[in-house]
């Protein structure tokens, strides 16, 4: 039997989790809090910001490519409006045309959407990498003893810390962009 890294992460919080509920009732509390991680990523201003640095980024090829669609759809048109009246010659060559260009337009919304998918992956592995600081320097300026995120079947709201450190990295950012 062979364990994923995921797996033995889940293993990892679970011995965890029942270690510090284990410990004798004499023995210091513990502090437990429970971090929503998609809500976080959700909700962070880092990812608007991110967003939109995306949007902006490909912004001119999207234009680009509505222009080229633009172009197909404007010579689509006329071929069709003049068809009645080419030349056989004239009429291969406007249908190749088009063909081209049809080509061109769906090589370039292929490409687009590639390089934004990779784009937008790295930023939320850069996202993600930063929040996970965030909760671990909030959990551990708190004096928190644990706190788990992904693979948690039930956390109560007793222990749901997700807007505590929502606030903390809103403040973070505010302080980071003045």
């Amino acid at each position: 039997m062979s364990f994923s890294k995921q797996d033995f992460t889940k293993v990892l919080v679970a011995v965890a989790t029942l270690a510090a509920l284990a410990l004798p009732a004499h023995a210091q509390e513990q502090k437990i809090g429970f971090v929503n991680v998609p809500l976080l990523m959700d909700r962070a201003p880092q990812t608007k910001a991110a967003m939109g640095a995306l949007e902006e980024e490909f912004a001119p090829r999207q234009r680009e490519i509505l222009a080229r669609q633009k172009e197909f759809q404007d010579l689509q048109e006329k071929v069709q409006r003049d068809v009645a009246v080419m030349g056989e010659t004239e009429r291969r060559n406007a249908e190749k045309d088009l063909r081209d260009l049809q080509r061109e337009v769906v090589r370039l919304q292929n490409e687009f959407r590639e390089d934004l998918n990779l784009r937008r992956n790295e930023e939320l592995g850069n996202l993600q990498r930063s929040l996970l600081k965030e909760v671990q320097d909030y959990s551990q300026g708190a004096g928190f003893d644990l706190v788990v995120g992904d693979g948690v079947l039930f956390a109560s709201t007793a222990v749901d810390i997700t807007e505590l450190v929502l606030r903390a990295v809103e403040a973070n950012y505010q302080a980071a962009n003045r």
